[in-house]
This record gives structure tokens, sequence and C-alpha cells, in this order.
């Protein structure tokens, strides 16, 4: 009962039943967050499980309901439904379809001896779906006007693509490198491209936040104002995960592919050098999304000290909280 009981703790509203204040605990949250069976949960057990959460609120939970079946509806609806907006997530851009559909791309991005037409197309392709969740999973508390995105869209795709192209091309120039050399430094590219384009991919799908700010909130989860500094903190957190999540994901799958393609068993039948690639390049997936967004937790916390003066003048909640998204 007791070990139950550590699994399932009182069930509190809003809030996650790991500790946010370790790295061990947010792992163990967006462990859940990025649960890709979430992916295949019915409109009619969504509505369930925000009905229940709606009759805890109210105080009207019905008899026998316990902590873990608390836990696991909101769990369901943190993974579906925009904290902000309450908007159902289409399925592609939510955190657990960014593996499912992710990998693919991040198996294009990796294949050997890229041309200058798929190095576009996959660059292209992987910013596009970047842009998409980091629009989708964004702090939503202000309305921004559909021009904005597609302004940062262009934008974010543009550098990524301009990145990769003149990487390449430099590479390919050099003279000072063997032909194996350069193969091996050529698989090494996406990361710095990818890398940048994802904070720059970043910025400019939510820098209409920089300029109207993002809400506050207090203990109690009341808005006491819209704060810029919050929303550059957000963005600066945001864009340190994007750079340490291609890490993992396309630098260790050239390192493993480079010594399984020198098994005898791989250059007798070449046919599974693809399979195996992807399946390399997906468990590196599984292993960067959760370490990556783990770095801080999604509803961080900000002295009042560090926010505009019109907030913090008078503030007697010290420490306010605010959605840094995904």
């Amino acid at each position: 009962m007791s070990a139950k009981r550590t699994l399932y703790p009182d069930f509190r509203l809003g809030e996650s039943r790991f500790d946010q204040g370790s790295f061990h605990g947010r792992l163990r949250h967006f462990l859940d967050v990025i649960d890709p069976r979430t992916l295949f949960v019915s409109e009619s057990h969504l509505n369930q499980c925000v009905k229940l959460l709606e009759n805890f609120r109210d105080g009207t939970l019905p008899p026998g309901v316990t902590n873990a079946q608390l836990w696991e509806a909101q769990k369901v609806k943190q993974a579906i439904l925009h904290p902000d907006t309450g908007e159902k997530i289409p399925m592609p851009f939510r955190m657990s379809g960014y593996i499912p559909f992710g990998t693919p791309v991040v198996v294009g991005l990796l294949l050997p001896n890229p041309t200058l037409a798929s190095t576009i197309f996959w660059q292209w392709l992987n910013q596009s779906h970047n842009a998409c969740v980091n629009y989708c999973n964004r702090n939503a508390s202000k309305p921004a006007p559909f021009s904005k995105f597609f302004q940062g869209y262009l934008g974010a795709v543009s550098s990524a693509v301009t990145i990769a192209v003149g990487l390449n091309v430099l590479i390919q120039r050099a003279e000072g490198f063997s032909p194996v050399t350069r193969l091996l430094i050529q698989r090494f590219i996406p990361f710095p491209a990818v890398a940048t384009a994802n904070v720059c991919n970043v910025l400019l799908m939510r820098h209409s936040e920089l300029s109207e700010g993002i809400s506050v909130l207090d203990n109690d989860g009341n808005v006491v104002g819209t704060s810029k500094l919050a929303a550059r903190r957000a963005l600066l957190e945001t864009a340190l995960t994007r750079v340490v999540l291609p890490m993992p994901i396309l630098v260790l799958p050239p390192v493993v592919m480079s010594i399984l393609e020198s098994l005898p068993l791989l250059q007798r039948h070449p046919r599974l050098v693809l399979p195996v690639h992807s399946l390399v390049c997906l468990c590196a997936f599984s292993l960067a999304l959760p370490l990556a967004i783990s770095l801080f937790p999604q509803n961080s916390q900000i002295h009042s000290s560090q926010l505009e003066p019109e907030i913090s003048a008078g503030m007697k909640c010290k420490v306010l909280t605010y959605n840094k998204g995904l």
C-alpha cells in the first residue's frame, strides 16, 4: 500500500506528481509527456479525463476514484491539450508525437553522400516540423496573428537551409581532406546546421512573446501581470534545449554507423544498412528528447525582483510562475 502511495501521491491539480526541482523528477515527468501511447487516446476517453479533472476541481468527484486515475487523466490532458488555450494540439506536433514523426526526418538528414537537393529537402522538412512543434507548444497566454507565425517560419527554414548548404559547400571545396575524411565530416554537418537553425527557429517562431510578454502567475494561479523579461527567459531556456536536443541524435548515429558498417554482416548485406540506420536514429532520438526537455521545468519560476518594476512593486508573492513552453 505504501509503495503504491509513493508511486501515486495525493493528486494535485495542474502540478506534476514528480519533483520538478530536480532533473530526475523532471525527466520522469517528461517521460509521461512524450509517452507515444497518448497518441492513440480516443476523443471520448479524452473527454472523460477532462470531466474527471473538472469534477476534482469542483469537489464533485464520484466515490471510488483513485489518485492513480486522477494522475492518469491529467497526463492524458496535458499530452493532448495546450495548457494556455485548452485546444487540441495536432498529433504530429505534440511532444508525444515528436519522436515517431521526427525519426524519419532524422534518418534523411543523416543519409550518407547527401546531394545539394537532398540537403535542402531534409533541412526544409526538419525545420518545417520544428516550426509547427514550436508554434503548437508555445506560451499562448497572449494572442499572436498568423502572419507572425508565417514570417517566423520563412526565417527559420531559410536559416536552416542556408547554414546546411553553406557548410556542405565549404567541405566540398576543402582540398586538404581525403575522400574518407570529407565523407565523415559531411556526416557530422547536420549537427551544427540543425542546432543553429533550431535556435533561430525558436526565436523566430516565438518572437511575438518578446514584444508582447507572457503571463506570470502567483501561488494561487492568478495572473498578476505580463512580463517581457519572463518571456526572454522562457525563450532562452527553450533555445538551450534545442541546442542540446540534436547532440545525441546527430552525433551518435554517425559514430555508431561508421563502426557497424565495418562489420562483416553489413558488408555482406548492404540492404540492412538503412533499417539498422533507422533503428540507431530512433534509439538516439528516444534518448535525446526527454533528456533535453528535462533541463528546465515547463512551469518555471522567477523571483519578482527579476521582473519589471510595475509587476514587482508591492508584490506579496515573491516567486512567480510562467509557462516556458516546450
